[in-house]
C-alpha cells in the first residue's frame, strides 16, 4: 500500500527528548497471549503518564476495517469517538528514571517505512538499549513462574533468561523486523517472547503483563510499582485455591504440565526464568480455558509443539 501521507506528526508541545535513554516498545497485534502487551500499554499510559513526542498516522498505517476503533452511542446521537493511537513518547519509571516509549497498535501497512523511521529516531536519539516484548500461547503450567524466549543481540540475557530457544520459522510481527533491521544497524536490541499458559491465552491475564514489565526491568534497570497488578493477582489465587481442591480433571491437568516443564527445566536449559509473583488466574477464566482445551483436543494428542 502506497503511503497515502506523512508517515507521522511530532507534537509541538512535546519536550527534547535527552540522549542515551533506553527504547522500550510494546505494540499489540498478531499475537498477544493473555493480554501481556495490552495490559502493558494501559499501564504505561495510566500510571506513567507518558509524554507523547511523535504521533504515528492511523490514516498511513492501520486498517481500519480489520481493527475497528470505538465510538460511543448515547440514545439518540453519537457522543465520542476514540482513535487508535501509536506514539513515540518520553516517559518515567516509578524512581523517575527517564526512557523512551514506543507504544500502540503495531502497523498493518508499511512495515518497511515505519521500521526505517522508527531506526532513524533511535539512531538520531542515540538510544543506549532497544527492549521489545510480546507474548504467545505455550502449554506449560500457570504454577510455574512465566518462562521468556529471548533474542537479539544482547548475549548476556539470552543466556541468563532464555528457557526455550527453539529453531523454527514463526509469523512474522512489526516488532520482529524492527529487532532485525537494529540489529542490522549494530543497536543493542533484545526481544523478550512471554510463554503463556495456552488454556489462559485468550484471557486477560496479569501475571503475563507483571511478566513483560519484569522483563523490561532485567533488560534496562527500569524499575516499575506492580502493587495494583500483583493485588489483582493475589485475589485471583484465592478463587483458584478453591477451584483446583474441587475438581479432579484440573488437578490431574495441572499435574502433568508441571511434570513435563520441571522435566524440561531440569535438563535443558540453565537459564532461569524471571522470578514474578501473582502468576494465578481467575478461577472461572481457568476453568473454562481448560474445559474448552480438553474438548477440542483429539484423542491421542500430545501436543507436540510444546513438548516441555
Amino acid at each position: 500500500m502506497p503511503l497515502s501521507g506523512p508517515l507521522y506528526e511530532r507534537v509541538a508541545t512535546a519536550p527534547p527528548i535527552p540522549s542515551g535513554l533506553p527504547l522500550v516498545i510494546v505494540l499489540t497485534g498478531f499475537t498477544d497471549a493473555g493480554s501481556a502487551a495490552s495490559r502493558m500499554v494501559d499501564f504505561f499510559r495510566d500510571d506513567l503518564d507518558p509524554t507523547p513526542v511523535l504521533s504515528f498516522s492511523s490514516d498511513v498505517l492501520l486498517d481500519y476495517r480489520a481493527r475497528r476503533p470505538l465510538i460511543t452511542f448515547e440514545a439518540d446521537h453519537l457522543t465520542g469517538y476514540r482513535p487508535p493511537r501509536l506514539e513515540l513518547a518520553l516517559a518515567h519509571d516509578s524512581l523517575g528514571q527517564p526512557f523512551v516509549l514506543l507504544s500502540g497498535y503495531e502497523p498493518d501497512f508499511a512495515w518497511e517505512a515505519f521500521t526505517e523511521t522508527v531506526v532513524g529516531l533511535a539512531e538520531g536519539l542515540q538510544t543506549s538499549t532497544v527492549t521489545w516484548v510480546h507474548a504467545i500461547p505455550m502449554p506449560v503450567p500457570h504454577t510455574r513462574p512465566i518462562g521468556t524466549t529471548v533474542s537479539g543481540t544482547r548475549a548476556d540475557l539470552t543466556k541468563a533468561h532464555s528457557v526455550w530457544q527453539p529453531h523454527t520459522q514463526v509469523p512474522a510481527t512489526v516488532g520482529h523486523l524492527l529487532e532485525y533491521r537494529f540489529a542490522q544497524a549494530g543497536a543493542d536490541v533484545a526481544g523478550f517472547v512471554l510463554l503463556i499458559p495456552h488454556y489462559l491465552g485468550d484471557t486477560d491475564y496479569p501475571a503475563a503483563a507483571i511478566a513483560g514489565l519484569d522483563s523490561v526491568s532485567v533488560a534496562t534497570g527500569l524499575v516499575f510499582d506492580l502493587d495494583d497488578l500483583r493485588e489483582e493477582n493475589r485475589e485471583y489465587l484465592e478463587k483458584v485455591t478453591e477451584q483446583v481442591s474441587g475438581s479432579d480433571e484440573l488437578t490431574a491437568m495441572l499435574h502433568n504440565l508441571e511434570e513435563r516443564y520441571d522435566s524440561y527445566m531440569a535438563g535443558a536449559t540453565r537459564a532461569q526464568p524471571i522470578i514474578h509473583t501473582g502468576d494465578l488466574p481467575s478461577a472461572d477464566e481457568l476453568a473454562a480455558e481448560l474445559e474448552r482445551y480438553l474438548a477440542t483436543r483429539p484423542p491421542g494428542d500430545e501436543d507436540k509443539r510444546g513438548r516441555l
